[in-house]
């Protein structure tokens, strides 16, 4: 799905870097990059923490998969990983983990380091441009989330499910945000991995991970959701929350699985969706259920 120009590149070029906003924008912008502030370009190379990401790819630049996230979460991050109910994790079998998606960036890697400790055989649903991480890339399966799918990507997803692989997907498609209350929580769950479930024959893992980000992200979603703009500029900022988070605590909690049978017609896939979401949140509450 993914070409090895980028591989390629820092071959060639041992001091290009891995993240580079400034050439970004030079081959986007075409004539307008000379126009482009200067200081806008500064500002983003802070908010993303090019220096960090670039210091962290290029020292484990060798270390690939669960191996890469290995090193990050021994020697990198100082994040307390807790894991309740490890015994919901399955050592064996074809299932789906859902779970809900609090931290966008750190919370993906923690469940798929801690999964990856008792299974090798995982795939991680990403977008398309987190298959641009090299050292990520064996772990995850593609899909389009900023456009419409090809028959390319359903294509590999269909042969993921297929295979005996462990299944990892965030069902929101984005990150959690602020709702009435004050509570955070995901958006409207997508309906496929219920339809997937069925289809082939995958029970459900419900899982629940513990986290929030700062009050800027979500003020930031809100205002920009009340002014009308639909382009997520909120999203610029998830490398910033990930840095912010990396010497918290993270709880992760696993459910007990729900077996694809139980997933009836008495309920549209769209409204199991959501069913199986507030069972996520309750486990959250209550570990025991």
């Amino acid at each position: 799905m993914t070409d090895n120009r980028l591989d390629k590149q820092t071959a060639e070029n041992p001091d290009k870097k891995f993240v580079d906003v400034d050439d970004v924008f030079r081959k986007k912008g075409g004539k307008l990059y000379p126009i482009i502030p200067k200081f806008l370009i500064r500002y983003l190379k802070r908010i993303i923490h090019e220096d960090e990401l670039n210091e962290a790819l290029y020292n484990y630049k060798d270390q690939m998969g669960l191996d890469f996230l290995e090193k990050l979460f021994t020697e990198r991050f100082t994040a307390e990983i807790e894991v309740v109910n490890p015994e919901n994790i399955p050592d064996r079998g074809r299932y789906i983990i859902a779970s809900n998606h609090p931290l966008g960036g750190l919370d993906g890697m923690a469940l798929m380091h801690v999964v990856g400790k008792k299974r090798k055989d995982i795939k991680f649903i990403a977008n398309d441009i987190l298959m641009e991480l090299k050292n990520l890339r064996e772990l995850f399966s593609p899909v389009n989330k900023h456009g419409r799918n090809t028959a390319e990507y359903v294509k590999l997803i269909d042969e993921m499910y297929e295979s005996d692989q462990l299944v990892l997907v965030f069902p929101a498609g984005l990150v959690s945000r602020k709702q009435k209350g004050g509570i955070i929580k995901d958006l409207e769950w997508k309906k496929s991995f219920i339809t997937k479930a069925v289809r082939h024959k995958r029970d459900i893992i419900p899982v629940y991970i513990e986290g929030r980000n700062s009050e800027f992200f979500y003020n930031m979603a809100r205002w920009r959701k009340r002014l009308g703009i639909k382009a997520n500029i909120e999203m610029l900022y998830l490398p910033d929350e990930m840095f912010k988070q990396t010497d918290k605590k993270i709880t992760i909690t696993f459910g007990r699985p729900i077996p694809y049978t139980f997933f009836t017609r008495a309920q549209t896939h769209l409204e199991w969706a959501q069913w199986v979401k507030e069972k996520v949140y309750e486990i959250g509450e209550k570990p025991e259920v």
